[in-house]
């Protein structure tokens, strides 16, 4: 038997047993209409309940998630008829050549706290809306009157993407870098000066004077660093107790007490001729000497990415050093030049001619064993035969380290700041993603242990093996037989170059050797649109402010429409109970009154005799 009478009146009490559940129907009908009612009521409100948790509830984890769920969107074609969308574009003029990036955003969530959604726009084809022309725009230092010409095909290009109604809001950046940086001043202001004047009177982009510049490698490596971490999602804020935190003292603010944030990541980039390391400072940094502290003034960058100067929780202290000739193509050309001095030294004081023929080559441990290999200087030709000892190759390129007795230096006895390596993550790109994918099948998370293995492995195989394996499609697809043969001496440098140079310890777990992030390269182009337009959420904050001060306006919001329809349904709800209250009164009074008369008529008195006093 089931009884029910919560919150009803005692008169509305019934029961329903197992062989009588049509006692049900001896309850009036109003008693099932508010039962039915007030069920309704809760129901509605559960499933209320249920929603708010599924957007709200659900926006941390979705948020979490965001930037690697949000590669699947990532991959579908813009929607160029959407009129919330904004538009950016990049122009990356390198030494080789130029390329130019179309980024988009939706309208700024009016949130100071977040920074603007930003994504490479994709044309019909699902395509990133990407263009490179060659030459580099160096080449036109000698006439840079053409320079407009040359890079009107990529602005048209850009044009052709961007909607029509969208050009004068669009923001143009034209930044140079390698190629540009070696030429004098004169020759690259006279290019700037005919892209400021020539563009806008062919383009209507948003394109100032402070739009075109030649950047220097710290900006390149800084917004290189800034792309990683945004795609990332290192940037947005959490109070999820599994993301990593690290305690950071804010620039500029070292009076205050310092704040908690999630944990960025530090890149690693080795290239053919230079090598690059740029990671944040969390804590203010300290100097040796006078001397080392105003080196590290130009290898510190300090910048807010916020909207608001104001706010501190986006302010950011990252080391960035380029290092050239620590590339792996560049150190293997530093290596062979001292190889063959030496040699040639050793044959002049020896009276031997080792080398010089192919019969009696110069052997090689930073070669795999048995490889061969040829060295041209001034004409002439050293043989060369590997003999693939990993280890003599590594102690033979320490000294290429040119490290110093000087505290917190690296490569060159250049300054660097100490890394919280028990708190810290580092992403390992190029030379570091080929040395341990390409050959070795390894990249990824980095164990030093299993790659120094690995590498000694593969340096002491013969080359006809490791040729066997090459002709069986047992290595990547791009690999060729330049990796296999540098394999070993590239894998000896990274290794140094990561452990000596930088100073990691050998046990440091946390860096990941990468080509992409979340399936596609990300450009140091994304970092720098980021940091160039993160005034504009600015406008879109303060019409949220205007809405949230204007009470015409909530009748737009979402958040305040279910304000509204709570309230609505709590005085809904309320008034329901009141009038079953009332009902209640209405019931009891009505039964008093029906029991007296039939008191009176069983004693035979008329209720107006009994109504007189006593």
């Amino acid at each position: 038997r089931i009884s029910i009478s919560c919150l009803l009146p005692a008169s509305w009490h019934f029961s329903i047993s197992p062989v009588g559940c049509p006692r049900i129907l001896n309850t009036t009908l109003r008693q099932i209409v508010v039962i039915g009612i007030l069920a309704a009521a809760v129901s509605l409100l559960y499933y209320s309940l249920v929603v708010i948790r599924n957007k709200y509830g659900r926006a941390y984890r979705d948020k979490r998630f965001h930037r690697y769920l949000a590669r699947v969107t990532d991959t579908e074609a813009t929607d160029t008829n959407n009129p919330n969308l904004n538009y950016g574009i990049v122009v990356d003029c390198g030494s080789s050549g130029s390329r130019i990036f179309v980024y988009c955003w939706p309208r700024h969530n009016g949130n100071p706290h977040d920074l603007l959604d930003i994504k490479q726009m994709r044309d019909k084809n699902r395509k990133p809306v990407v263009m490179k022309i060659k030459p580099g725009i160096s080449e036109f230092a000698s006439s840079p009157e053409k320079v407009s010409d040359y890079i009107s095909p990529l602005l048209s290009f850009a044009a052709e993407h961007v909607p029509r109604a969208k050009h004068k809001e669009t923001p143009l950046y034209i930044l140079c870098t390698a190629g540009m940086r070696i030429l004098p001043e004169s020759q690259q202001k006279a290019i700037l000066e005919d892209l400021l004047t020539d563009i806008p009177v062919h383009f209507d982009f948003l394109f100032s004077d402070s739009h075109a510049e030649v950047i220097s490698g710290k900006q390149e490596g800084v917004y290189a660093w800034i792309g990683i971490n945004f795609v990332l999602g290192r940037f947005e804020h959490t109070d999820d107790e599994d993301e990593a935190i690290v305690e950071v003292h804010v620039p500029g603010s070292e009076n205050k007490e310092a704040i908690f944030r999630k944990r960025t990541v530090g890149i690693l980039d080795m290239g053919g001729v230079s090598t690059q390391i740029a990671y944040e400072v969390p804590k203010t940094v300290s100097f040796a000497s006078s001397q080392q502290e105003e080196v590290a003034k130009n290898l510190l960058a300090e910048f807010n990415l916020g909207c608001d100067a104001h706010q501190t929780e986006h302010v950011y202290r990252v080391y960035v050093a380029t290092f050239l000739g620590f590339g792996g193509n560049a150190a293997r050309q530093r290596y062979e030049d001292s190889l063959f001095t030496s040699t040639a030294l050793k044959n002049r004081l020896l009276g031997k001619q080792t080398g010089l023929t192919s019969d009696s080559p110069c052997l090689d441990p930073c070669l795999p064993l048995d490889a061969q290999d040829e060295i041209q200087q001034n004409g002439q030709t050293m043989y060369l035969r590997g003999t693939g000892d990993f280890n003599l190759c590594r102690e033979i390129i320490q000294p290429f380290m040119n490290k110093t007795n000087e505290t917190q230096t690296s490569l060159n006895g250049v300054y660097q700041p100490a890394v919280h390596f028990q708190n810290s993550e580092f992403y390992g790109f190029s030379e570091f993603y080929y040395c341990t994918e390409d050959v070795l099948r390894m990249g990824g998370d980095y164990n030093a242990a299993k790659f120094i293995k690995a590498a000694k492995d593969y340096c002491a195989t013969k080359w006809s093996v490791l040729r066997e394996r090459f002709d069986r499609g047992l290595y990547a697809s791009h690999a060729d037989l330049h990796r296999l043969k540098y394999q070993c001496f590239k894998s000896a440098w990274m290794y140094e170059v990561f452990h000596s140079g930088f100073s990691f310890p050998e046990s440091y777990s946390n860096l990941k050797t990468a080509l992409q992030v979340y399936d596609k390269e990300v450009q140091w182009t994304l970092g720098a649109i980021l940091y160039r337009t993160r005034f504009l959420p600015l406008r879109d904050i303060q019409q949220e402010n205007f809405r949230g001060s204007h009470p015409h306006w909530r009748s737009f919001s979402f958040v305040y429409n279910h304000y509204l329809f709570f309230v609505c349904f709590l005085i809904v709800l309320l008034s329901i109970l009141l009038y079953l209250l009332r009902l209640r009164r209405i019931h009891r009074r009505m039964l008093r009154n029906s029991s007296s008369t039939s008191l009176w008529m069983e004693e035979g008195l008329s209720p107006q005799k009994i109504a007189g006093p006593l």
